[in-house]
């Protein structure tokens, strides 16, 4: 159960300074709890890590630790710990330790550093479950007397462990300065048998023996054979040191026969060809001239190097990598529009804006290669949007389509700006970065190099990484790319490189400079439908064993699934639920096999109640919209890098002393619009009589978004909060199915947003019919698809008076009775209030600035 953290207990600094005893913080427990050993003996004052693996002993650790921190240590009688320990499996004499401290490692065992404090025999067993416990008698060291004897055994033995100390590494300098500063001669006899690392049964007579005169005439027994041991021992290594000395004279030999060798041309060496198939491997390559150079320079230090030197496998590597590269090798571009469009087609399903970009690449390099022939640059691209939507395999398509060499590699938690650059060949370990690995395995100079997950690069004290790449995606620099490990430039120039990303918020700016940025906002439903269909489902079915005239999907409920279970902007999770439906009915196959029913193929899913048997209930809710639309709730659109997503907004008023409260994770941002919207409304209220400033000092204002453990933030909040709050105070429900999204200014304009493509698809998966934008997100509006365009009444605002026009319906007023408030008392402004149309908190309709719908 308990095992030291190292085959050689030794090896661990087990003498505490000055050999002295650390006492505990109390006194020895009357009752002690037992942990079984196979050894070594700690004995009192030393210290030792343990690994405690045994159930049993680990329930033991922990309860222990709950009480006094002291436990007894006792050896097995076997050599083995059985399955079940009892007292009568353990010696009667151990040592009782007190645990210094605790550590619970991953695999559920338990490190643990123990200081021997004292003997004890087993007086009495008290318990064999759940833990072993004991009454113990501790066995106190009464001190040596002085007397001739004595001191003549005390040096005989530190005599003895000086004349070791040339042989056995044990035996150091701090070893012999713990027994100096030793404070009795017991603590000189325990430090002295815990470094000669004696055996179980001979560490066990002497944990029995309290006597420290016995002690002594049993370490110098145990000394004398340890002295004996070390004499022959130099005997062996003199022999050692004698046969060395021939083998470096056989060596000498053998080189004077390899150089008469090949004089003669008998043979060629290992070394030798290897220097050979280098230099023709660098004649092949066709580097640049100055390469070249620098690579020949290399093999002949390489050739004048003895295999034996260290510098020689360095020299080797560095050699490999060289002629490995490809200098001159490129793959001829297919650059027939027709066959581009046909690859990527076939592969991915709408994604056109990415289609469309690399359809112009394909025709301006064809145009280029008829007026410059020689210009061959490439691109960086850098396609943004979440999770699922195809961007790692946008990349391999391109690559096909245009018969390039793909290599792909994650740029995720990379800290290292040696990852890009390399390592200086003086280092141990050193090889090149990330990129010249990338063109070395990838074969050619032109291929494309898929650089995945660049939002998500770190930085260290080891540098930047981010940095590094500013070098690499310039195409005004990466013509001559110098890595730290080939020190010599390497061209990067006609590489394509395709980044990925969720977001662009995490790139450094002039990182993202660089790239040419293309969004991929997610896919629509009948896009979905249309893949699910055509690619997901029967790709479902072939990896799951499957044949498409064994199990069909009716396409009407392919809707149904991916409103209920895939609502995310990309794939990902609809291929798991189609993976799930083809694993659940790949198993009613084999069970109908095995039981020898008859199956009438093609099994048909056909209803939503096969569905829900097979995938669980619906992840989403029908209705993400708030059904009962409320006095003082609206509909938001948000943007995550995951896409879109709908935040209902709730707020209620309390009496209180008129604070405004806010709820649900809101970020910095949307706190700021928060306040700021609340501004805004409470000014309009105040101008149009529907309260006075005195009553809103005794309320309070609750504003909460739902879903309170995920984060939210961004100014495009601000429109959402405003007409809630006007909702909550006025009394008008909101318009039915209607969301927005719009950033307000302190007058009370509303400010374009970003990620409309985004939000504008959630609206659309959520069911809103009806979205609120601002004016200038206008031009926008030719990326978002035409069926969405078809589905949801856009409507464009520039004021936060058209906001509230559009959103709140005057028809929909409800009476909510009021808080106590404070009344004016001046009866001109009672006469004024009633006149304007405001009884009792509620307002009549207004004229009505209506936003065009679009």
């Amino acid at each position: 159960m308990g095992e030291t953290s190292d085959s050689n207990i030794n090896q661990f600094p087990a003498f505490p300074g000055g050999g002295q005893l650390i006492h505990p913080d109390q006194a020895l427990p009357t009752n002690l709890f037992v942990i079984p050993s196979t050894g070594p003996v700690v004995f009192p004052t030393l210290i030792a890590p343990f690994v405690i693996w045994h159930p049993q002993a680990i329930a033991t650790i922990e309860e222990a630790m709950s009480r006094h921190k002291v436990v007894g240590f006792l050896l097995t009688r076997s050599d083995d710990i059985p399955d079940k320990v009892t007292s009568a499996d353990l010696f009667d004499v151990g040592i009782a330790a007190r645990i210094l401290k605790r550590i619970k490692l991953p695999d559920g065992n338990i490190h643990v550093l123990i200081q021997g404090v004292s003997r004890f025999r087993i007086k009495q067993t008290l318990s064999q479950e759940p833990y072993i416990a004991v009454e113990p008698e501790y066995l106190e060291e009464k001190p040596l007397e002085k007397s001739i004897e004595s001191d003549a055994l005390s040096r005989a033995v530190i005599n003895h462990v000086k004349e070791l100390s040339d042989a056995n590494p044990f035996f150091n300098d701090e070893l012999r300065l713990a027994l100096v500063n030793a404070s009795h001669g017991g603590v000189v006899a325990d430090i002295v048998a815990f470094a000669l690392g004696l055996n179980k049964k001979e560490a066990q007579e002497f944990l029995e023996t309290v006597g420290i005169q016995e002690r002594f005439q049993k370490l110098l027994l145990h000394l004398k054979r340890e002295h004996d041991v070390a004499t022959v021992q130099r005997k062996i290594n003199d022999e050692v040191n004698q046969k060395v000395s021939s083998l470096q004279r056989e060596f000498f030999l053998k080189e004077q026969l390899k150089l008469i060798k090949k004089e003669l041309g008998i043979e060629e060496e290992g070394k030798d060809k290897n220097a050979r198939t280098f230099r023709e491997r660098i004649v092949a390559a066709k580097m640049p001239p100055d390469v070249e150079k620098i690579a020949l320079d290399e093999l002949n230090r390489f050739e004048s190097l003895q295999e034996a030197s260290p510098e020689y496998n360095i020299s080797r590597n560095y050699l490999e990598n060289l002629a490995s590269l490809p200098w001159s090798f490129e793959t001829e571009d297919n650059l027939k529009l027709d066959h581009a469009e046909s690859v990527l087609n076939e592969d991915h399903f709408g994604l056109e804006k990415v289609k469309r970009r690399i359809l112009e690449f394909i025709a301006v390099r064809n145009l280029q290669t008829e007026v410059k022939p020689g210009q061959k640059k490439g691109a960086i691209i850098l396609l943004v949007g979440p999770p699922g939507v195809g961007k790692t395999s946008i990349g391999k398509s391109i690559a096909r389509a245009m018969n390039r060499n793909f290599y792909r590699f994650s740029l995720g938690g990379m800290r290292d700006e040696a990852e890009i650059k390399g390592h200086r060949r003086t280092y141990i370990g050193a090889m090149p970065g990330k990129f010249i690995q990338a063109a070395k395995r990838a074969g050619s100079k032109n291929a494309l190099i898929l650089l995945d997950e660049i939002d998500k690069i770190a930085s260290s004290y080891h540098g930047d990484p981010a940095s590094a790449l500013l070098e690499v995606l310039d195409p005004e620099q990466n013509s001559g790319f110098l890595d730290h490990y080939l020190d010599i430039p390497f061209d990067l120039s006609q590489m394509i490189f395709i980044c990925t990303a969720n977001s662009t918020q995490t790139i450094p700016a002039p990182l993202l400079d660089r790239m040419e940025v293309i969004e991929l906002s997610g896919y629509t439903l009948e896009e979905k439908q249309h893949i699910a269909d055509t690619h997901l489902w029967p790709k479902a079915l072939l990896k799951n064993g499957l044949l498409g005239a064994q199990v069909k999907l009716e396409p009407r409920l392919i809707p149904l699934l991916i409103r209920g279970y895939a609502r995310e902007p990309g794939l990902r999770q609809l291929q798991n639920q189609l993976d799930t439906l083809a694993r659940r009915y790949a198993a009613k196959i084999v069970e109908r096999r095995e039981a020898r029913e008859r199956i009438r193929f093609p099994l048909t899913i056909k209803s939503e109640y096969e569905l829900v048997e097979a995938l669980g209930p619906e992840r989403y809710n029908k209705e993400t919209w708030i059904d009962e639309t409320k006095a003082g709730t609206t509909i938001g659109l948000a943007w995550t890098a995951l896409g879109g997503e709908i935040l209902n907004l709730e707020s209620v008023e309390l009496a209180g002393s008129g604070q405004l409260k806010l709820t649900g994770r809101m970020g910095e941002v949307m706190v700021e619009s928060a306040n700021l919207a609340w501004t805004l409304v409470k000014k309009r209220l105040i101008e149009n009589l529907v309260v006075t400033a005195n009553s809103l000092k005794f309320r309070d204002i609750h504003v909460h978004i739902p879903s309170g453990a995920v984060p939210k933030d961004g100014p495009s909040a601000g429109i959402t909060l405003a007409t809630a709050l006007y909702s909550l105070f006025s009394g008008l429900r909101p318009v039915p199915r209607l969301a927005m999204t719009g950033e307000l200014s302190l007058t009370g304009r509303v400010l374009a947003i970003g990620g409309v493509r985004e939000k504008l698809l959630a609206a659309t998966r959520a069911g809103i019919q009806s979205v609120i934008l601002p004016r200038e997100n206008k031009k926008d509006l030719h990326e978002i698809p035409l069926e969405v365009l078809k589905t949801i009444k856009i409507h464009f605002v520039e004021t936060l008076e058209d906001v509230l026009s559009l959103a709140l319906n005057p028809d929909e007023s409800v009476e909510k009775p009021l808080l106590p408030r404070i009344q004016p008392r001046n009866r001109a402004t009672q006469k004024l209030r009633k006149k304007s149309g405001i009884i009792s908190g509620k307002t009549i309709k207004s004229g009505k600035l209506r936003g065009q719908p679009y």
